[in-house]
């Protein structure tokens, strides 16, 4: 979802750019189409202060859309908060595709709710975006102190391990190891961090491949519990059963780490591709004339396998 406006902002779209760089394209608001909405083209790099110029500009916009706009003039933090949310993982989307034109849009996307926040917050007298951007810059600096202090580190984990001793030791920073991780996060990532923190302070395997062991174990506690619920009357096991397949998603994250493979990474991979196969048989089907809920599963299998055929040869 993209919010914009239906309402001209002339002051904001016209000062200080070359019309050269203004293309016309239909904008979407939330419940119509707009027929002419500006949108800068990205051509060049730009120079510090032509970003600047541009942050100004959004800022101006922004500050005239909450003032005019009825639709923008009535949103809250939580009413925008479920929007933020899809606009993040359509940002995910557009890295995992590697189309770097739509990461430029979504990325634009996230900054508006970004600037969205910050000028509700500064109407509440609570921060603007002043704070915003000199609060990041000193948590910068204080995580950074093999940067800007006498600290030395000289590879990626080293720092991803000095960041941690620097996180427990900052103002109103984390309590814990673990007090870093959100609550709200997706399991599987949220599992993978978990995993993160506590190996950078020494809880880990001491050889990655010891891993599998404990991978093996989850599966055959898996299979008993699954055994049980099969043949007894016990209320809670499947329960146990639940909590068993939860060990082994673990297990199965904590190996992803430690072969240094981002397991939300590979999932979705595996979705795409398995979309991409699952559409090559239904358009297979249809083209024979026939509906995949009448075909066998033999059928179905066949084409299956030539869609695998047809993406390993290109």
């Amino acid at each position: 979802m993209i919010l914009c406006h239906p309402f001209p902002v002339p002051s904001a779209i016209s000062g200080g750019f070359s019309l050269q760089k203004i293309a016309h394209q239909p904008c979407i608001f939330p419940f119509f189409v707009v027929p002419l909405c500006p949108v800068i083209q990205l051509t060049t790099m730009h120079t510090r202060e032509e970003q600047l110029q541009a942050f100004d500009r959004l800022l101006t916009i922004m500050d005239e859309l909450r003032e005019r706009c009825p639709w923008d003039h009535k949103q809250t933090f939580n009413s925008l908060r479920e929007n933020t949310i899809e606009e993040v993982y359509e940002l995910a989307s557009a890295i995992t595709g590697g189309n770097m034109t739509e990461v430029s849009k979504e990325l634009g996307d996230v900054l508006l709710h970004v600037v969205f926040y910050d000028k509700m917050g500064s109407e509440n007298g609570d921060f603007d975006i002043a704070d915003v951007c000199n609060r990041l810059c000193d948590k910068l600096i204080f995580r950074h102190p093999h940067v800007y202090g006498e600290q030395a580190a000289q590879s990626a984990e080293e720092v991803t391990k000095l960041w941690e001793q620097v996180k427990l030791r900052e103002k109103g920073g984390n309590k814990t190891v673990l007090s870093g991780v959100p609550e709200a996060l997706p399991s599987i990532v949220k599992a993978y961090r978990i995993q993160e923190k506590a190996a950078n302070v020494g809880f880990d395997w001491q050889q990655r491949e010891d891993v599998w062991d404990k991978v093996r174990e989850e599966i055959s506690e898996f299979e008993a519990e699954m055994t049980n619920a099969r043949t007894s009357q016990d209320p809670k096991a499947d329960g146990r059963m639940t909590d068993e397949f939860g060990d082994l998603l673990f297990a199965l994250i904590n190996a992803a780490r430690l072969y240094k493979i981002h397991p939300d990474n590979a999932l979705e991979r595996t979705n795409r591709k398995f979309i991409r196969r699952f559409n090559y048989v239904e358009a297979h089907a249809k083209a024979q004339g026939k509906e995949l809920r009448d075909m066998t599963l033999a059928q179905m299998e066949e084409l299956w396998q030539q869609a695998k055929t047809t993406e390993q040869a290109e």
